[in-house]
């Protein structure tokens, strides 16, 4: 299989503010890779420079066997690129719309190709609907179909699903799954976990570098412990208790629920620990041994950072 994307060193300065450096990345055509972290942790700035839209200030890439810095014209006709702010036209329709991005991209007989893309997507019933009308996950199923209007071999989706309803989330999962059963690659960023979970490969960031890169499995899999999952009916007050019992547990509030990190030689011990402690604050809970997630694997792997960074991390549900 060969490399729609490699980078090597790619890094950019905003005055004395380095947003990401020395990132490294290989894409796989035919994948999808998420890249995931908190806010500000560099994703959309590593991606805008992937889509030629940001210089970088050092580091090299190729797309698709393009030359990021001397054949951007090439990556271009084919490459698609969906900003977290895509340019869509209010006062126009969802056919006006797509038919205005075919032009951008010299799509000359796009006919065709605009039925194809709004079955697709679902909205055809809606195309004489003006864009300033449609809900969120209407506008960035539109956004896609004028991402995809040219037929890009490679499209780079930057937070596609942030600010969208569960049920519009829902949908555009369904049509990212069938480009890539189209042999279309993928590269996204997402602050989701859960949604980082449905890609063929994860790449986590954090104060603009990479820290690793893997398989969701794969890095699930680093997590050194047990992990144990606390449910009551207040995850704040059962993470009090615990960590007053056990000080030096890695712990960390999900919702309602809490889960504690804890040796391996020591879970049956530990857990008993933190049943003991969350009887005696009066806390009712039922505590069970979970496999570890992406996010407990993010937090174990930025250590001090992990519980400022997890506040900019979200859950899409």
């Amino acid at each position: 299989m060969s490399e729609a994307i490699e980078a090597r060193g790619l890094s950019k300065a905003f005055g004395d503010v380095q947003a990401v450096e020395d990132v490294s990345l290989t894409v796989e055509r035919g994948e999808m890779l998420g890249l995931v972290g908190p806010d500000g942790g560099g994703k959309t700035t590593t991606i805008r420079m992937l889509a030629g839209v940001l210089a970088t200030t050092t580091g090299e890439a190729t797309l698709l066997g393009y030359d990021l810095a001397t054949q951007v014209d090439e990556i271009k006709q084919r490459v698609g690129y969906l900003s977290q702010q895509f340019s869509l036209y209010g006062d126009l329709s969802i056919d006006e719309n797509i038919e205005f991005f075919a032009q951008i991209h010299d799509v000359v007989d796009f006919a065709d190709r605009r039925e194809e893309l709004l079955e697709f997507t679902r909205l055809t019933s809606f195309r004489d609907r003006l864009a300033e009308r449609l809900s969120g996950g209407m506008k960035q199923k539109l956004a896609l179909a004028c991402t995809l209007i040219h037929a890009p071999e490679l499209i780079l989706l930057d937070e596609p699903t942030t600010g969208v309803d569960p049920v519009s989330r829902r949908d555009f999962w369904l049509i990212l799954a069938d480009l890539l059963r189209r042999d279309i690659t993928i590269v996204m960023t997402t602050p989701y976990l859960d949604e980082a979970a449905r890609c063929n490969r994860v790449a986590l960031m954090h104060e603009g570098r990479i820290i690793t890169t893997d398989t969701p499995h794969g890095i699930s899999a680093t997590v050194r412990g047990v992990m144990l999952e606390v449910r009551s009916d207040s995850g704040q007050a059962a993470y009090a208790a615990i960590r007053q019992a056990m000080g030096d547990a890695e712990a960390q509030v999900f919702g309602r629920n809490v889960h504690v990190l804890v040796a391996d030689d020591d879970a049956a011990a530990a857990r008993d620990r933190v049943a003991r402690a969350l009887e005696s604050a009066g806390i009712r809970s039922e505590i069970d041994r979970i496999a570890p997630t992406l996010e407990d694997a993010f937090i174990q792997l930025v250590g001090g950072a992990g519980s400022a960074a997890q506040r900019d991390m979200r859950d899409s549900e």
